[in-house]
């Protein structure tokens, strides 16, 4: 039972982890100028918004790293 509420809570962590690595602004030279990234440079995003997205990221990391430590030990 344990396993099976870790291992859904791992993959709703991973899922938000794409979606709030993919919300980053590119910082061009890649793949995020061939998707629209480079043409975005007059709609900058504000700072406070770019900090708060960079805490939810790592906090989701932390998460992931977390869960992912829990399966193994638990596994």
């Amino acid at each position: 039972m344990l396993v099976a509420v870790v291992t859904a809570l791992h993959l709703l962590i991973c899922l938000a982890l794409i979606g709030l690595i993919l919300l980053h602004r590119g910082q061009g030279g890649g793949i995020s100028d061939m998707f629209g990234g480079g043409v975005s440079g007059a709609v900058q995003g504000s700072a406070v918004a770019e900090r708060n997205l960079n805490r939810l990221t790592v906090g989701a990391v932390v998460l992931f790293a977390l869960t992912s430590i829990t399966l193994l030990v638990i596994g």
